[in-house]
């Protein structure tokens, strides 16, 4: 009993000293390992740290259709030479940015070292916007600041809507927000914006809202400007606008404004028909060698008229250097109600004077407006082809040219009216501008984003064939090669 005793401790013995015994091969695998997790997990933060400083539009792919978080190539080129460093202040609450807009910001900041994006939360710096707009701003908003010069842009013109007046409902339909932030720049650094002013006192058509918010975005300052108050047209006079008047100027007013184009002054004459006699006005065209033919054009030729109506004329856009853009994108021009232009007999020659818009040789004019009975051409109907736009020009010296535009009718500033061309219109007085005025101010001419809603459509098939895929064969992979692996491990 007592050798049985004694066996048994001495096997104990051997036992707990066996146990005590360090596994030295298990040892340098397990130190192995460990080590190479270290080093693993160290790659993995050091990749992630180089990753976090590159841009992100090489780490993000924008995957959407309408490249919402893209910028354009037209505004890499414009921000790859921006040589002034511009200021661009997010004023949002943090929490409620705008991931479009925000992204879109990134993008800009990236592409030009000239470029600072801020935010400013409204919040904790309730008297920041008030530095540049006495107005109050929504959330989103943006400032773009230059030195001294600043423009603010409200989010709620960032994007387009459409109001849909049979069910009174509205539905996001673009964002516009490169072609804005692009204004904006161009606008803070440019020294000279030209200033537009337009005639009034004489019951001018109004330049429609879509029409001014295009022209302040192509960086023109719009004023208006009252000749009987006023002793000349301004010298730092752009272009003139005479839109449409309902009553003939005064002779006073007339030889102001013939004074002022002799100097190399800029005009853009709108007409419409009246009942009314307009001697003064017609003395202004006629000093420039062209005239307003009495009554309304029509035209029999079906390709230059649209919904049946023969005096909703679609002209002949003419090959000048005014209309290159418009000719070359085969756009196109809508005038109802138009009234003709004529060339004089005899006028100076250092007049030059070219078409811009043209019927077909099949147009005609009615005079007796108010006692039309047909559309139709009737005997004594004036017919040919007539003029319903045309540009002067005249060389005053060496720096200096007289510029004058005359179109037949005041539908080019309609809203409605342009819509049916999708923008011709508003592009042609937009090109005349540019024609005349000496804007150097860079613009960029980015079309909005289109938000359009649409639907992504998988087939039944290819969604079970995507849902095996992803939830069957890819983790029985990785089970397969743990097991494989586990089993390697047990082995050794």
């Amino acid at each position: 009993m007592k050798i049985s005793i004694k066996n048994k401790l001495g096997q104990w013995k051997k036992t707990l000293k066996e146990m005590g015994k360090i596994d030295r091969k298990a040892l340098k695998n397990g130190s192995f390992s460990m080590l190479y997790t270290v080093i693993l997990v160290a790659v993995i933060v050091v990749i992630n740290l180089i990753v976090g400083e590159i841009p992100e539009k090489y780490t993000q792919i924008d995957v959407s259709s309408q490249k919402l978080y893209t910028i354009s190539d037209e505004t890499v080129k414009f921000l790859k030479e921006l040589q002034q460093d511009v200021t661009i202040y997010h004023i949002v609450q943090n929490g409620n940015e705008d991931e479009i807009l925000e992204k879109m910001l990134t993008r800009y900041e990236e592409t030009s070292d000239h470029i600072t994006v801020e935010k400013k939360d409204p919040v904790l710096y309730p008297n920041f916007i008030s530095q540049y707009t006495q107005e109050q701003v929504s959330d989103n908003s943006l400032v773009v600041v230059n030195g001294e010069k600043s423009k603010v842009i409200s989010y709620n013109t960032l994007y387009e809507t459409n109001y849909d007046y049979y069910t009174g409902s509205s539905s996001t339909t673009g964002f516009d927000g490169e072609g804005q932030i692009d204004s904006a720049i161009s606008y803070v650094t440019s020294e000279d914006i030209p200033v537009v002013y337009t005639l009034q006192g004489h019951g001018e058509l109004e330049i429609n809202s879509s029409l001014t918010e295009s022209l302040e975005r192509a960086n023109y300052q719009v004023e208006n400007l009252n000749l009987l108050t006023e002793e000349n047209v301004p010298e730092n006079t752009g272009c003139f606008i005479i839109s449409s008047p309902q009553t003939d100027i005064s002779e006073e007013e007339a030889e102001k404004i013939i004074s002022y184009l002799e100097k190399g002054g800029k005009a853009m004459i709108f007409t419409d028909y009246t009942n009314v006699e307009m001697p003064n006005l017609k003395k202004v065209l006629e000093n420039y060698g062209i005239t307003i033919k009495d009554g309304v054009v029509l035209e029999e030729d079906t390709k230059h008229y649209i919904m049946q109506v023969p005096y909703y004329l679609v002209p002949d856009i003419e090959s000048t250097e005014l209309t290159e853009e418009l000719v070359s994108d085969n756009r196109y021009i809508l005038m109802p109600i138009s009234q003709g232009l004529q060339m004089l007999d005899s006028y100076r020659d250092t007049l030059t004077i070219e078409p811009i818009l043209t019927t077909s040789e099949d147009a005609y004019i009615k005079t007796d407006v108010g006692n039309m009975n047909t559309f139709q051409k009737e005997d004594g109907d004036e017919s040919g082809e007539f003029y319903l736009g045309v540009a002067v020009r005249e060389r005053v010296d060496e720096e200096n040219e007289t510029q004058l535009v005359c179109y037949g009718s005041s539908s080019l500033l309609d809203e409605t009216t342009n819509q049916q061309v999708s923008g011709g219109n508003t592009e042609l007085v937009l090109d005349t501008l540019g024609w005349m005025c000496e804007n150097e101010t860079p613009v960029i001419q980015v079309a909005s984003k289109n938000l359009s809603v649409s639907s992504l459509t998988i087939p039944e098939y290819d969604a079970g064939y995507w849902a095996a895929i992803t939830c069957g064969i890819i983790p029985a992979a990785f089970l397969l090669a743990g097991t494989v692996i586990w089993f390697r491990r047990r082995k050794q």
